[in-house]
């Protein structure tokens, strides 16, 4: 194993970086495989603390782009890539250099909402071609529990020839930052790493902390840091389920009641948790369920609750869509004459990413009823989102609300808290709706500017 991490019998359990060994730890060379949200920060974040860091990419106009010091994430800001040491590479000959490689590439399920690992697969043979002996790999990507010794292991010893234990090690640590949010980056959350056994879970804890301020979690085996990060998304994905469940009955019960309006009171207990309804995108609260449900399948357990609540937060674009209808019938308006403006397409405020945005399911359903619907999102790519959704989108320089009968406020981006709410109702057609599925407009100052407000 690696000899250029210290002495760490002693370190306990949950540790955080230790200076007396620091020197020595960043002789190692690190290469990063994957330069996305999850490896750009990992690799710019080892190169700050001063080891000699590779990152590897198969896109060759992103490693172009980094090496012109953008930052291809927008997180991090032109500087901290311009700044950098960094060996921004597309050759994969530069792996053969590192101590330690730490893979972080995309685990996205298929259209039958099954695990796809073809990028775990792809990049182990790629280092696996290129390793050198006595080289740790590390596992970043989301995975279900078991898949870095069953499916990542494999993949490097048929390419490299050599005997994971003997000739390379493996440690598993999930990635745990949110991208966007500056609070919570990568030094910001507790690192939870997990070994293939306990001198290699201790080396690589040595090794993350020194770039993770808020501390090192060593979990007992690689399958349970596995199983934490799947876990961890799958609780908030059950309780946002039973938030929106609570939406929908509430709005089918056709009293009045409205939804955030019971949470807020409901929360003035000491033991509420605060959950909110709403759309679930993103990469990981809607896509690790079924990561578990998968592999619990395959042990022929088959985890109802989490699957259930899946389905309750895959129903919500509909529900939403169905709010709109509803207000444009009680408007008397003809829907196939109305046009809908959708107020934020991407995934999450003030973000570009549109990939696992769920406004298209809101869009899909709206246009079943021949409604017109148009986009407008100041962060995403118009480009990218006319091809994403299939509607027409709305140019900055030409934005307005003139000839609209509704707007889905679907991502509440900072922008869009400066709009003049009765120049909105104004500009738009007589008896405008709005729906605002977060409910970041206060009620009262909608309704007052001219417009049917429903909030889920």
């Amino acid at each position: 194993m690696n000899s250029t991490i210290g002495d760490i019998d002693s370190q306990p359990d949950y540790a955080g970086s230790d200076e007396s060994d620091v020197t020595e730890a960043r002789e190692a060379t690190i290469c990063v495989v994957g330069l996305g949200y999850v490896g750009l920060p990992l690799a710019v974040g080892f190169d700050q603390e001063g080891y000699s860091v590779v990152g590897f990419d198969i896109d060759d106009s992103k490693v172009e782009t980094l090496r012109g010091g953008t930052d291809t994430t927008g997180d991090l800001g032109d500087e901290a890539i311009a700044e950098s040491e960094i060996t921004y590479t597309n050759d994969p000959d530069e792996i053969t250099r590192a101590d330690y490689v730490m893979i972080a590439v995309p685990t996205p399920v298929d259209e039958n909402d099954q695990p796809s690992l073809d990028f775990v697969v792809a990049a182990g043979k790629t280092v696996g071609e290129h390793i050198s002996p006595d080289t740790t790999v590390i596992l970043e990507s989301t995975v279900f529990p078991g898949a870095t010794r069953e499916v990542l292991v494999p993949a490097i010893e048929e390419a490299s020839g050599l005997t994971c234990g003997v000739d390379f090690f493996v440690g598993y640590s999930p990635e745990r930052a949110t991208p966007g949010d500056p609070e919570h980056g990568l030094r910001d959350v507790v690192k939870v790493v997990g070994g293939m056994n306990d001198e290699v879970r201790d080396d690589i804890a040595e090794l993350y902390a020194t770039v993770i301020d808020a501390g090192v979690h060593k979990a007992d085996s690689m399958e349970v840091a596995e199983a934490s990060k799947v876990v961890e998304n799958v609780q908030r994905d059950l309780n946002i389920a039973l938030v929106n469940e609570l939406a929908m009955a509430f709005d089918s019960m056709d009293m009045d009641i409205d939804t955030r309006s019971v949470l807020e009171a409901s929360g003035t207990k000491w033991n509420f948790h605060d959950y909110r309804p709403g759309l679930v995108g993103g990469h990981c609260i809607p896509v690790d369920p079924y990561f578990f449900i998968h592999r619990s399948k395959q042990s022929g357990f088959s985890p109802k609750l989490i699957q259930q609540s899946r389905d309750v937060n895959e129903a919500m674009p509909a529900h939403l869509s169905n709010m709109m209808i509803k207000e444009l019938n009680r408007a008397g308006k003809t829907l196939r004459d109305s046009r809908v403006l959708i107020l934020g397409l991407t995934y999450k405020p003030d973000v570009a990413d549109i990939r696992t945005s769920k406004v298209d399911g809101i869009i899909r359903q709206l246009q079943e009823f021949d409604i017109e619907t148009v986009g407008y999102d100041p962060h995403g790519d118009n480009e990218l989102m006319r091809e994403k959704f299939g509607i027409s989108v709305e140019e900055d320089d030409d934005f307005s609300f003139d000839g609209y009968d509704g707007i889905v406020l679907a991502t509440p981006h900072q922008d869009f808290y400066d709009f003049d709410l009765e120049d909105m109702a104004d500009r738009m057609n007589d008896d405008p709706v709005f729906i605002d599925v977060t409910g970041a407009f206060n009620a009262e100052k909608v309704f007052d500017a001219g417009f049917a407000y429903r909030r889920v």
